[in-house]
């Protein structure tokens, strides 16, 4: 009776473990999930400019209260493809330009039309202001693409005639804006000569600091100053000082 009594208080305390176990999981999981706690916070502490990009899915911006939360520069969703035109990028870049802020527009590469219509959608929405940085274009995969991504030939072929395009007209090489896994299978150091925004959100990229201008550290931010269907908001860092950021600026 006794060995049966010992075990069954083993196994007591071994259920209870569980479930307390159980319990701090799914506890840490919901903080992380509405961004309370995000690991990546407590490795930025050494980047000295930071920022944020948005899109129509914040909604309206004030942007005086936004920029007054210690940032330096903002990247705003501009196009898409060869005709999507994001419904705030008018008003984001008008609001945003009124700030100190260094301004930006990104745009959402399409595997599905060429690159040199992608290129002219660009240049047709996006001001080649001076003291704004290059556009941005957004390589990353999508709805079906997802599960069945275009080939390395495929890809490159949009891309390259994209940012040659875009190159020539702004007269700088545009930012490449990609996820650590595409560009490892689809970039490589072929285009190193293009400032890179990395996106890394649950670790620190697996890049050296050298390889990259930009990082994407977290999507689960909240801040004040936007009212939309998205209630967090991308949060990233430049690695540099601001005449860095300053220098890659259009002239």
């Amino acid at each position: 009776m006794g060995v049966r009594r010992a075990g069954r208080r083993r196994w007591l305390r071994w259920t209870a473990g569980l479930g307390a176990l159980a319990l701090v999981t799914g506890v840490l999981a919901v903080l992380v999930w509405n961004g309370v706690v995000w690991p990546n916070r407590f490795l930025v502490g050494g980047y000295e400019v930071r920022g944020v990009d948005v899109s129509s899915y914040q909604g309206e911006i004030d942007w005086p209260v936004l920029a007054a939360q210690d940032l330096d520069f903002a990247f705003l969703k501009a196009t898409e493809g060869s005709s999507h035109v994001d419904e705030r990028f008018a008003a984001n870049w008008d609001g945003a330009r009124s700030t100190d802020l260094v301004v930006g527009a990104y745009h959402f590469l399409s595997f599905e039309s060429p690159g040199e219509r992608q290129a002219a959608h660009v240049v047709s929405q996006v001001p080649a202001d001076a003291g704004t940085l290059p556009p941005v274009v957004d390589v990353e995969y999508y709805g079906e693409f997802l599960t069945d991504p275009p080939s390395r030939d495929e890809l490159r072929g949009i891309l390259d005639p994209l940012l040659a395009d875009l190159e020539a007209h702004y007269g700088a090489p545009p930012i490449i804006y990609t996820t650590q896994e595409l560009r490892s299978s689809y970039l490589g150091d072929d285009y190193d000569r293009y400032p890179l925004w990395i996106r890394s959100v649950a670790l620190t990229p697996d890049l050296p600091r050298e390889r990259w201008e930009f990082w994407q550290y977290s999507d689960r931010d909240h801040l004040d100053g936007y009212v939309g269907e998205e209630e967090h908001i991308d949060m990233n860092v430049f690695d540099g000082s601001l005449g860095d950021l300053d220098a890659l600026t259009l002239p």
